[in-house]
């Protein structure tokens, strides 16, 4: 495993972050037991990941919790989020509470806000993180973030106002290959106010099932937005597959975000442990080739919103 300093807060973590949500809740939305959802964890712990992202909606804190009980608590972070309402700050805090006993903990690592749109952005400066401050005065949790809601705020206006306010350490962001604005958008802020970033949508559906990429090309050149023969192609993102390049278009997802500057931790989920070490494998591998990076840039660096939906969203692509 690689490790790296989580921004501003002189966190040590590892490059692969656990995520306990999405389709999979560590296989529990899969149809696995809780017994394997722990073995799931204690897994990624053998293999070096010492990072945790969960949630109180995801219904998976419990579960993390029983799975790290023992480990000792130096050796790892816990993250988790109060789901967004917008709540109000008495309601935050109670949310932070029930995360402290059903991850079995005393403190939270970092303590995040989830799914913050611009709107919603004053209220939770203003009103919601005085309180959550005082939380962490009493040693209830250590760091601050926010996080996205990318589906609706594909222009992350809200983190660019949140990375220079000085309130938040950690943020997280969407950002994968047909989805790269990130870059000029949120990255230079980030790296330049020490902000730790959690990357998150690294794999959606848009990676994952062939017939979907296949249809949101044709979507997208129908639109003009990208050329007519990636629309024609069965395979349009094959040209990264290729000795010396990737192993598979996953693959090259993962390791295309991995390696971006300004990227500290790469979320993933999943409830199976062949899937776990794959994932961990290409996010420990070679950057991609440098004219394979560059190609994607060429073809989809001015794409905005695509590939953004949910796990199991059934819809075309995101507007331009």
């Amino acid at each position: 495993m690689e490790y790296r300093t989580l921004g501003r807060t002189g966190l040590r973590v590892s490059v692969a972050g656990l995520g306990c949500g999405g389709n999979s809740r560590l296989g529990l939305g899969t149809g696995k037991s809780e017994a394997e959802a722990i073995a799931l964890v204690r897994a990624a712990l053998d293999l070096g990941v010492t990072f945790f992202d969960t949630a109180a909606a995801y219904g998976t804190e419990a579960v993390l919790g029983k799975a790290l009980k023992g480990v000792p608590r130096e050796r790892i972070v816990i993250a988790t989020k109060a789901s967004w309402g917008p709540l109000s700050p008495e309601r935050v805090v109670a949310s932070l509470d029930r995360s402290l006993r059903r991850l079995g903990t005393d403190y939270i690592d970092v303590f995040q806000l989830h799914g913050v749109s611009p709107a919603a952005y004053a209220q939770a400066r203003e009103v919601v993180a005085p309180a959550l401050l005082r939380e962490r005065d009493k040693g209830k949790l250590r760091f601050l973030g926010i996080t996205e809601a990318a589906s609706s705020d594909a222009e992350h206006r809200m983190l660019e106002r949140a990375a220079a306010d000085g309130i938040w350490d950690t943020v997280m962001v969407a950002f994968h290959m047909l989805h790269q604005n990130a870059r000029e958008r949120v990255f230079p802020l980030t790296r330049r106010h020490r902000i730790g970033t959690l990357l998150m949508f690294a794999v959606r559906n848009i990676f994952s099932r062939p017939q979907r990429l296949q249809a949101t090309m044709r979507a997208l050149a129908a639109q003009g937005a990208v050329p007519s023969w990636l629309a024609a192609s069965e395979d349009p993102l094959g040209f990264l597959v290729h000795d010396g390049g990737a192993r598979s278009l996953v693959d090259a997802a993962y390791r295309y975000v991995r390696h971006e500057p300004g990227v500290d931790v790469v979320l993933f989920g999943t409830g199976d442990q062949d899937h776990l070490r794959a994932n961990i494998a290409s996010l420990l591998a070679p950057p991609l080739p440098e004219a394979d990076r560059d190609r994607l840039r060429e073809l989809f660096g001015h794409l905005v919103g695509v590939g953004l939906d949910l796990p199991g969203f059934a819809g075309g692509p995101a507007p331009l």
